[in-house]
């Protein structure tokens, strides 16, 4: 293998936040990268070659990206996996993770599928058409239900717990089911979330530890790394998320995000994509996510995936009322004069309500290497957790 000057390129469909910390892993490996984004002067705009501006569908702007790309990747699950497929067929530029992977988790009822075929534990679900089909999928699951958009639906958005029949048709309105239909899991008695970032690469897979997750109104909140849960449950989750990695087509980083239910993992959602719980990885492990997944794309090595010391990260989201207002951050200097913490701004120019505008990680003490390892009780998880929110209250996001 060799590099030159300009080396390759990886063009993105995509320049929000994941495409921003992208373009930050790719200048140290000589990578170069181009994003293609609706948004004039896009969160990756700053830290990328170029930024191509068009919708997520533009079939001009995704044939020209694969153009001037050496591989095509996405950040985000809107991106059209059949324009991607033409434009690699018209170019002969590769995508990855595939477009068929792609099209299959983006309907969450063919992802089920997908993942009951392939032996992965998945919790009970039905197909959901209408109401009555809501209404009988609870007498079968059990009251209450999950109810989950089929399409569209991300960090928590499509989702909705349904307690009985009289809420089925506001609960399919809810989640905005339309024409293309829902779907109802048993809803599940977890102890904790976890989530595992797995690689794809062309000589093998690797996963970072195990993360666990903290979510409320169903946005992830904070992440600690590694879970607090038993060495058994680590193992369980690492277990399933390569069994997941096994069954995808395609090379690159996924988030495999898991329940914990009585010493048991089971897969809830997978993004086929760098992921917000794997932001930890940036300060925490040898590697990021974002150098993985450009490896991983341009069938590179992967890199070592060892956690270096107990990380934590605490998510900075929107907290206006309105609609959108300009984007500002107030109160960092706390932040920034806090021993082993890490400011992350996206670089977006509107806040809403809930968006995620940045993160803060908190990285532990010194400490023997091991992967997946963590405080047999927990201690020192707690206290980093702790700190970072209490960083994170020293800031307002507006």
């Amino acid at each position: 293998m060799q590099l030159s000057t300009p080396g390759p390129t990886v063009g993105v469909v995509g320049g929000g936040q994941l495409g921003r910390m992208l373009g930050e892993a790719a200048g140290p490996l000589g990578v170069e990268v181009v994003a293609l984004d609706p948004t004039p002067d896009c969160p990756a705009a700053p830290v990328v070659r170029d930024q191509l501006v068009g919708d997520f569908d533009d079939a001009d702007g995704v044939r020209e990206l694969a153009e001037r790309a050496d591989v095509l990747t996405y950040e985000i699950e809107l991106a059209d996996p059949d324009l991607l497929e033409r434009a690699s067929e018209a170019t002969g530029t590769p995508v990855h993770p595939s477009p068929d992977t792609l099209r299959t988790i983006q309907d969450k009822l063919v992802q089920n599928e997908w993942l009951a075929d392939a032996g992965v534990p998945i919790p009970e679900f039905v197909r959901v058409d209408d109401a009555d089909d809501l209404r009988a999928a609870g007498e079968e699951l059990g009251w209450p239900v999950m109810l989950k958009a089929r399409r569209g639906g991300y960090d928590g958005r499509g989702n909705v717990p349904v307690e009985g029949p009289g809420e089925c048709e506001g609960a399919l309105a809810e989640v905005g089911a339309g024409e293309a239909g829902a779907l109802a899991e048993a809803l599940v008695p977890f102890e904790r979330e976890l989530s595992v970032i797995g690689a794809k690469g062309a000589d093998g897979t690797a996963t970072f530890a195990v993360t666990e997750t903290i979510h409320r109104e169903e946005i992830l909140r904070e992440s600690v790394t590694p879970a607090r849960t038993s060495d058994a449950v680590l193992e369980r989750a690492r277990e399933v998320a390569e069994r997941v990695l096994d069954a995808t087509e395609g090379r690159g980083v996924f988030g495999i995000e898991l329940f914990e239910r009585e010493g048991e993992v089971l897969v809830n959602e997978i993004a086929p994509r760098p992921h917000n719980s794997g932001h930890w990885t940036i300060e925490g492990a040898h590697a990021s996510q974002f150098d993985q997944h450009l490896r991983a794309v341009l069938g590179w090595p992967l890199a070592e995936t060892a956690l270096r010391d107990p990380t934590v990260t605490a998510n900075l989201l929107g907290a206006v009322e309105r609609p959108t207002e300009p984007a500002t951050l107030d109160g960092v200097e706390a932040i920034l004069a806090e021993p082993r913490a890490h400011l992350h701004w996206y670089g977006k120019r509107e806040t809403r309500p809930l968006r995620k505008m940045g993160h803060v990680t908190l990285v532990g003490g010194e400490g023997e290497e091991e992967e997946g390892r963590g405080p047999s009780d927990g201690s020192e998880a707690d206290t980093l957790l702790s700190r970072a929110r209490d960083l994170r209250s020293e800031v307002t996001v507006r």
